[in-house]
């Protein structure tokens, strides 16, 4: 007899344990909203890309609920500041998925928090997306396994490395480069690396390769040796913090040759750290252009400004697409239910947004159009559009 109470009692431990999770059962009731989780940067150093991301999501999600939400409920923001830290995103990850049930999460903004948080959304099975973290070891892992429930909708690292390796040879012309790497940054070193593999495959030359760290501010020792080279070119792959600074010494200490870096240059603050007149002479990848005169675009532009009296720069354009890819993920899934949305990602295809068509790939990355901005006088100018080959 204790034996068959033994049995029932497990049996029905068993069973409310199934009933715990998953979707909400016929006694449960039903949410009103569909709970979406922003894990940001909305203080610290990586500050101005997470509020950037942030305006653009809100903006969204504005525009989605005014035309009547989502499978007939409205888009409800879960917003955590994740303080520009790697364990602080992964808290608010934690959060975010076991107490605010949400049922997706946008960001972080940086590859080095995205990281961080990536493990929480695969264990509670709360697909992830990121609209900036380029590291592309974000969405798989070091043994070359697709993390199931992690996504981006930025291009990668390495995409920007040889769009900009494959421009200073071919473009500018350029056969010797100095390369000026933050080696505390992931993002840094990765650009770094796909730069020098492909610029060295053209035929280029890497005359020297110096390092600097995150919130250094005195620069001039690495910049006189860089100056003392024969290198026509600079790479300096990193963020505007510190980009803006050696910016300003260079030019300073009379290096006049063409900057190149990635889409961490873009953030109003550049200008005040390196000085308009030092902003001459500098090409980046990006992932939109304000100058870029699509209909699209345009109309963004438009609704942007209408709310926030400024013109809309990437990090406000790469967020407010991904709301509207997440959106119509929400559609296609045909109800709110995490593991069917994540399915629902990673077959997109062909989206339209303002940063460019996307598709979602086998590795959970999207294969779409990257941009090319060349800085005159402080202020970023469009040079070219590339679509992936």
């Amino acid at each position: 007899m204790k034996k068959k109470v033994s049995l029932l009692l497990a049996s029905l431990l068993v069973t409310a344990s199934f009933t715990g999770c998953g979707k909400n059962t016929a006694s449960e009731p039903k949410p009103k909203t569909i709970k979406v989780g922003l894990n940001y940067e909305l203080s610290g150093p990586a500050a101005t890309y997470g509020q950037g991301l942030v305006n653009g999501i809100e903006l969204a999600f504005e525009e989605i609920n005014n035309k009547g939400g989502v499978l007939g409920k409205k888009l409800e923001s879960v917003k955590a500041d994740n303080k520009s830290e790697n364990t602080e995103a992964a808290n608010v990850a934690a959060k975010l998925a076991t107490r605010d049930k949400v049922v997706a999460m946008l960001g972080p903004a940086t590859s080095g928090n995205t990281k961080s948080a990536a493990p929480i959304a695969v264990q509670n099975k709360v697909p992830l997306i990121s609209a900036s973290a380029t590291a592309d070891d974000v969405t798989v892992d070091r043994n070359g396994k697709v993390r199931e429930y992690v996504f981006k909708t930025c291009f990668s690292d390495s995409f920007q490395g040889v769009v900009m390796a494959t421009f200073a040879y071919k473009d500018l012309g350029k056969k010797n480069v100095a390369l000026l790497v933050d080696n505390t940054s992931d993002y840094s070193k990765g650009l770094a690396k796909n730069f020098k593999e492909t610029y060295t495959k053209l035929g280029g030359n890497i005359v020297t390769e110096q390092a600097y760290q995150a919130k250094e501010t005195d620069f001039k020792a690495v910049l006189t040796k860089i100056k003392g080279t024969k290198a026509d070119v600079l790479f300096l792959p990193g963020y505007y913090e510190e980009v803006g600074l050696i910016v300003k010494q260079a030019r300073e200490l009379g290096i006049t040759m063409p900057i190149l870096g990635g889409d961490g240059y873009d953030s109003p603050k550049l200008s005040e750290l390196a000085g308009k007149t030092a902003l001459n002479d500098i090409y980046f990848t990006n992932h939109y252009s304000s100058k870029d005169t699509a209909p699209e675009v345009v109309k963004f532009q438009k609704a942007f400004k209408a709310k926030y009296n400024k013109d809309a720069d990437a990090f406000n354009a790469l967020g407010y697409d991904m709301v509207y890819l997440l959106a119509d993920a929400l559609k296609r899934s045909g109800e709110v239910d995490s593991i069917k949305l994540k399915d629902a990602i990673a077959s997109t295809k062909d989206f339209n947004a303002i940063t460019g068509k996307i598709s979602i790939d086998k590795n959970h990355n999207p294969v779409k159009a990257i941009t090319i901005l060349q800085m005159k006088n402080g202020q970023q100018t469009f040079l070219k559009k590339l679509s992936p080959q």
